[in-house]
């Protein structure tokens, strides 16, 4: 049975809700569940649009009231993938809003294609290279045109593709009621493991070793000899992880954006996702956004078999060394992650 098939049993649908926050001087309304307030068309997925702006439909309409039938179906998985969001926040409420305004400071993962109205916030280690290099083909008037003719270093310097939070304020929240905003999320321990083995596995990433390799093994590891403590790039998965439940680290400092839950990237309790894509479904998710941005006759989304991919049968010998008390105390730490996103909790963990 295809993933999507699965994830549509089960899943129920629920209402929407609209939020508004602001803070101090600065006036961020962020339009939580916009279901009443988009000012093009009525919010109804199942519906016959209720007025359209002149020219060419927008993302959002061919989202919420498309025009072809196989778009029809697939708005209806995407709309149960929003439900299952929206009742996670409702149902995590003290655990997801723990803060109840956002600055400009946190839409920085947030990149803005004006040309196509959209809005996409990328997390790490879930195909954000291969998306920004589409980023920057859609917003570089062409410059680019295959995605992949981009060199992924040259895909992340970030003066290459806009962010929101580089906007005004009022510019800001028009782009979030506009702008079709969409995600790409994973499984989230194979999205960690994948994160561990490519930032502390990989000799060439020193960067990485210095900056917290040599704190993670100077915290966790008894003994830990002068070269190991200098160089740093000989952390085990066991002390990474023992890192990451130490409450001492979450005080000291954000996770690092390739292993921060993504709940705390994205803030999808405060900012309504009009499409959550999923890396188990990418190549199909992919598309279907560039469909919606009217772009899929000369796009698509980049595929290649990747031999070295993080799959569940790696993360599962990844954990066989984890002691039951840590695997808990981390399932803590992504469990909304896994919630929001409908991610079972994995066979392989033993949780206390």
């Amino acid at each position: 049975m295809k993933p999507a098939l699965l994830e549509v049993m089960r899943m129920n649908r629920i209402c929407r809700m609209v939020l508004a926050t602001c803070l101090g001087s600065f006036i961020l309304v962020i339009f939580y569940f916009q279901s009443m307030l988009h000012p093009v068309m009525r919010r109804n997925p199942f519906g016959v649009d209720i007025c359209c702006r002149k020219g060419s439909r927008s993302p959002l309409q061919e989202l919420y009231n498309p025009t072809q039938l196989e778009l029809s179906n697939t708005a209806i998985l995407h709309q149960m993938r929003r439900d299952q969001v929206t009742d996670t926040c409702r149902a995590n409420s003290a655990m997801s809003r723990k803060r109840r305004v956002l600055t400009p400071n946190d839409l920085k993962h947030l990149v803005v294609d004006e040309d196509h109205e959209l809005i996409y916030c990328y997390v790490p280690k879930v195909a954000c290279t291969n998306w920004k290099r589409l980023m920057m083909v859609l917003t570089g008037r062409g410059k680019y045109s295959d995605p992949m003719e981009i060199p992924a270093n040259e895909a992340h310097v970030s003066a290459n593709l806009k962010t929101l939070n580089q906007y005004s304020i009022p510019e800001i929240n028009h782009r979030l009621k506009s702008y079709m905003k969409f995600l790409f999320v994973r499984e989230p321990f194979e999205r960690l493991v994948s994160a561990y083995r490519n930032k502390f596995t990989q000799k060439y990433n020193t960067s990485f070793h210095k900056r917290y390799g040599t704190k993670i093994i100077k915290r966790q590891r008894k003994n830990a000899t002068q070269e190991a403590l200098r160089k740093g790039d000989d952390v085990k998965f066991e002390e990474f992880v023992a890192y990451l439940i130490d409450p001492h680290t979450q005080r000291e400092e954000p996770f690092n954006e390739h292993w921060q839950t993504v709940y705390s990237l994205c803030h999808p309790c405060h900012i309504h996702y009009d499409l959550v894509g999923k890396y188990e479904t990418l190549e199909e998710d992919s598309n279907y956004v560039l469909q919606l941005a009217g772009v899929s006759s000369y796009l698509k989304f980049p595929t290649y078999a990747k031999s070295t991919r993080t799959t569940d049968e790696v993360t599962t010998e990844f954990f066989q060394n984890i002691s039951s008390e840590h695997q808990t105390q981390l399932y803590e730490v992504y469990k909304l992650d896994f919630l929001m996103f409908n991610y079972s909790v994995p066979s392989y963990l033993k949780l206390e």
